[in-house]
């Protein structure tokens, strides 16, 4: 039979490590909101909200997230950072009415020597005495041993010794942070080992950052050596580099370690991720593991015609399992299989000829570095099936000027039927000196334009400023009225685009 799976804790603390990123700050009803959406959707056992002592605003967050937690039965999964202070951090517990303290403690001789002057036995004291006061609350204590890691490399001794005494305590987890970001994922092993095989009977969790992007590796070394809880940050939020990012540790876990398990629902990390980007401002990389715009994106034409053939660019990273859709990105590296993929998306069939057109279109726009997205397409292919006409007029160039207290100009060089002009015209819009242009030449060739009895501009869903531009315009000729549609990033071009083909069109 298979043996039982070990279970790990996730802590996240986002709403406190997390919010040290660099000008974030949430605000109370935002924590409130993270809180609950990371406890109840998300399903992570615990959640560190704040530090003690921090702000009038801090505290009152602490407050609505406990008052919640409380009339939800979750009030023992929130937790608070608090400080070797005598009475301080447990009076300001009480009044916020927390329940869980996580104390900061020291976890290195260096800072221990040089920031507070005092030996291990003084600390240990005072560690002692504020431990002790919180049990009398009924306030429930974790231990962080604070540059846990450099204590490790340098002063071992002195982390044995510690970790000797928090044993005689009424401790319920210790807690071992990488503070600096410094380990490489063998030390983590390493020095986990030594702790958890040393002290088997403790709970043991493991903090790390990403200063040298070891974070998740870290993390699942940890695991490895027997950690028994891990603390991680949504989008990796966190001072400098920031901290183990909770989407990509939880994937990681769940595909290479498969002799534990978490209680965090995959389809949620995508929801907390958007929702913490939106509150925080920090803005997620699209090349962002898991939680990234483009991580589900293929852009290669031969991944696409892979995917339609056994799948064989998928992986056990599957989209479905963050609530997200594969994608194929239309660009200049784009194929068939691309396009096809995008049509099917939108339940649009077309023949191989037309698909030729469509895909060649595509590929001219991506090496304009035009970003093209899957609701430009539909606006591609009317373009295409809407152009089927020889080219008789050719509109070869033109410069388009505008200013703010002048007239926009414009200059043309075309051809018509093989006879070149060149004109020069002013206009109340660019559009407008386009077609008082136009008109100077047709004067010349003894021929009238259409009247433009509409003009209609229409953009993707999305109001992206980058996103093409299909204009539509009406025109009348011998009594009858007829439509050219023209598409480009530019509206004035698009105009002009479209005016070409009623051009050959009359």
């Amino acid at each position: 039979m298979p043996s039982a799976q070990r279970h790990i804790e996730i802590l996240d603390t986002t709403l406190r490590d997390g919010e040290q990123t660099s000008g974030v700050s949430f605000s109370a009803s935002e924590k409130l909101t993270i809180a609950q959406l990371l406890l109840t959707e998300v399903r992570v056992d615990r959640i560190e909200i704040a530090s003690a002592r921090v702000s009038e605003g801090e505290f009152e967050a602490v407050k609505k997230i406990t008052r919640w937690a409380k009339s939800n039965g979750l009030l023992n999964r929130v937790e608070v950072l608090t400080f070797v202070d005598g009475k301080v951090s447990v009076e300001w517990m009480q009044k916020a009415g927390a329940r869980v303290m996580n104390l900061l403690t020291k976890g290195s001789l260096n800072h221990l020597t040089h920031q507070l002057k005092k030996k291990p036995e003084q600390h240990f004291a005072d560690i002692a005495k504020v431990i002790a006061l919180a049990k009398k609350k009924k306030i429930e204590v974790n231990v962080y041993l604070e540059d846990w890691s450099n204590g490790m490399r340098h002063s071992g001794d002195y982390v044995f010794q510690y970790i000797d005494f928090l044993a005689t305590q009424p401790v319920k987890r210790i807690m071992l942070p990488d503070t600096l970001g410094i380990l490489a994922p063998a030390e983590v092993f390493a020095f986990v080992s030594d702790i958890t095989q040393r002290y088997p009977g403790l709970h043991f969790d493991f903090h790390g950052h990403n200063d040298y992007d070891f974070g998740t590796a870290n993390v699942l070394e940890a695991v490895r050596a027997g950690a028994c809880g891990v603390h991680l940050t949504v989008n990796g939020m966190g001072e400098r580099a920031g901290n183990a990012p909770l989407a990509s540790v939880i994937a990681a876990l769940n595909d290479f370690m498969p002799g534990v398990k978490t209680t965090v629902v995959e389809k949620s990390l995508y929801k907390v991720s958007k929702l913490v980007e939106a509150f925080s401002g920090f803005r997620v990389a699209a090349n962002n593991p898991v939680v990234g715009e483009n991580v589900f994106t293929q852009t290669a034409g031969i991944h696409a015609d892979g995917d339609k053939k056994n799948k064989l660019y998928f992986s056990d990273l599957m989209p479905e399992r963050f609530g997200r859709q594969r994608k194929y990105a239309l660009g200049k590296t784009s194929g068939k299989a691309n396009i096809e993929n995008n049509l099917q998306q939108l339940g649009i069939q077309l023949s191989d000829e037309d698909l030729k057109k469509v895909t060649q279109r595509i590929i001219e726009l991506g090496d304009r570095k035009e970003v093209v997205t899957l609701a430009d397409l539909p606006y591609i292919i009317s373009d295409i099936l809407d152009n089927t006409q020889e080219d008789k007029v050719k509109i070869e160039d033109y410069v388009l000027t505008h200013s703010k207290s002048m007239h926009p100009s414009v200059t043309i060089r075309m051809v018509v039927d093989g006879e070149p002009y060149e004109e020069h015209a002013l206009g109340d819009g660019q559009y407008d000196a386009f077609m008082n242009a136009l008109k100077k030449v047709y004067r010349k060739r003894k021929s009238e334009l259409p009247l433009l009895t509409d003009y209609a501009v229409r953009i993707p869903p999305g109001g992206r400023s980058d996103a093409l531009c299909e204009t539509v315009i009406t025109w009348r000729y011998n009594n009858k009225e007829f439509k050219t549609r023209g598409l480009d990033s530019d509206q004035t071009v698009s105009a002009i685009k479209a005016t070409q083909k009623m051009l050959n069109t009359i």
